[in-house]
């Protein structure tokens, strides 16, 4: 039996959470996944998964093996493509990012990566929840903030700025808020965060909105905020098609909070892999402009 034997496919079962569909995956037949997880298993002397008649879940020995699986795998898919295509990009990247800069930024820019680089498989998780990226076993996620977990590394590959906005019809029917504590009289459109961020006089100040509108998802505050309902505060992102257009009206831009980074994390590793190395600087070459003009 290879060393090898089993690891793959132990893994793709572990990440897609059934035989069946890692099998789909790998291309193989689920008696396949099955026999070679089993072998594995026999090998190392522990029991990698309990299984019933409708789930798999690892166990705990499971879970430690998955991780240095994880990492086994991409070591040796790092090797063979340095030394097979001479540098050149090749195997798979998984990368999560939240639902709006991902759908309407990251996918296309990573479409055009793929098209670069056929020898790349991309799977992409679309979420606005914190993925763990080292227990799920993934190689990049685009976030935006402070990094507060040292097992990962950031590279910065663009900004976003918070704009607090209206339509010209909801503020044709309310007074214009000149300043942050006139919010108190308006209906504000919350999103994910609980506070809005303001600068004044260089120093950092947060508000904490009030409304009949709460949404985690930022384009339907965007929507209600077009039709009338409210004052909103969006990444730029958002809103700045709709401010080219008179659509939406920039309100407090006196009190203009800070550029917040956009980045590329990975987890920590002595080496990154250059499939990853590539498209981190791909990113970051072609984000900051995309992010500007506007959704692809």
């Amino acid at each position: 039996m290879s060393s090898w034997d089993g690891i793959d496919e132990f893994v793709a079962v572990a990440n897609s959470g059934n035989f069946s569909r890692a099998a789909m995956a790998t291309g193989t037949s689920t008696t396949h996944m099955s026999r070679a997880v089993m072998r594995l298993e026999a090998k190392v002397q522990t029991q990698l998964f309990v299984r019933t008649t409708r789930t798999v879940r690892l166990t705990e020995a499971g879970v430690e093996f998955l991780e240095q699986c994880r990492k086994i795998i991409a070591d040796r898919d790092e090797v063979i493509g340095r030394i097979s295509s001479h540098g050149e990009p090749e195997g798979e990247l998984r990368i999560t990012c939240s639902t709006f800069i991902g759908e309407k930024f990251v996918a296309p820019i990573v479409r055009r990566f793929v098209a670069m680089y056929p020898k790349v498989h991309i799977t992409m998780t679309l979420t606005n929840r914190v993925v763990d990226l080292v227990a799920e076993g993934i190689d990049l996620a685009v976030r935006t903030g402070a990094m507060s977990d040292s097992r990962l590394i950031g590279t910065r590959i663009g900004s976003r700025s918070l704009i607090t906005c209206a339509s010209p019809h909801y503020l044709s029917q309310a007074d214009y808020p000149k300043k942050i504590g006139d919010l108190d009289v308006h209906s504000c459109l919350i999103g994910t965060a609980d506070q809005w961020h303001f600068k004044h006089r260089g120093k950092h100040l947060a508000y904490r909105p009030k409304g009949r509108w709460r949404c985690d998802n930022g384009s339907v505050v965007l929507d209600a905020a077009l039709e009338d309902m409210g004052i909103c505060q969006l990444p730029d992102f958002y809103l700045m098609p709709h401010i080219r257009t008179g659509a939406l009206k920039v309100l407090l831009d006196q009190y203009q909070p800070d550029h917040q980074s956009i980045w590329a994390i990975c987890p920590q590793r002595r080496h990154l892999p250059s499939k990853l190395e590539y498209l981190i600087e791909y990113l970051r070459s072609e984000l900051p402009s995309r992010l500007c003009n506007g959704p692809i």
